[in-house]
């Protein structure tokens, strides 16, 4: 794939850049700031960006800012977040154009090679990647007037890996349940939140959003 790593911290840039060229990508740019990721996102179309939340001058959501600056000019565009801490705000904002193709990872996950690789390609795939540090602080969250209080036990577990990111297969291993029943909670997830079949949205992404928010 072709990448493009915005990180202003020199270490774990480099790193990263390394671990990415090993496994066979392009890393097509590397920059520091905001306005050269949207510039060099909007100009190179790598197939996934890879963002720090914070980056110069203020070191705040100059990643974030970036990050949904480039898919209002490029609709759909691939970016996976890496944040040191949990900000769920951030994943919300990507979230609401409901295009998919992002992800929010905790920087410590990048550890993981085999899991970042995942959630890499999942993204650039179209599909949506949440930390599971992200979904337990969502559950913890909700407030009184919870859009999921129609949900089961179960499918409130099935939800959360979906924001995870995980497919139908993947779901039915991690809950140990068999793929059809998996497919029967999600089309249950689909009816409770008023979510009917149409061309023009993707419900899985939906549901998440509406996990995001409640």
């Amino acid at each position: 794939m072709r990448v493009l790593l915005a990180d202003d911290a020199v270490l774990l840039r480099e790193g990263l850049v390394r671990l990415l060229t090993e496994q066979g990508h392009d890393v097509v740019a590397v920059v520091g700031d905001g306005p050269s990721l949207v510039s060099s996102a909007l100009s190179l179309r790598p197939d996934v960006s890879i963002v720090d939340v914070r980056m110069p001058p203020t070191h705040t959501d100059e990643g974030l800012r970036a990050a949904v600056s480039i898919r209002h000019a490029w609709p759909g565009a691939p970016i996976l977040v890496l944040s040191q801490y949990v900000e769920v705000s951030y994943a919300d904002d990507l979230l609401a154009d409901r295009r998919g193709a992002v992800g929010y990872l905790l920087k410590d996950r990048v550890a993981d090679i085999a899991e970042f690789s995942d959630a890499l390609h999942r993204v650039a795939a179209g599909g949506t990647v949440l930390d599971p540090e992200v979904v337990a602080q969502l559950l913890v969250r909700r407030r009184v007037h919870d859009p999921l209080a129609a949900l089961t036990p179960r499918e409130r577990e099935v939800l959360a890996l979906m924001a995870e990111g995980r497919s139908n297969t993947a779901i039915a291993r991690t809950l140990v349940i068999t793929e059809g029943a998996v497919e029967k909670h999600v089309a249950n997830i689909f009816a409770k939140l008023s979510l009917p079949p149409d061309e023009d949205t993707n419900r899985r992404v939906l549901a998440v959003l509406t996990f995001l928010r409640s």
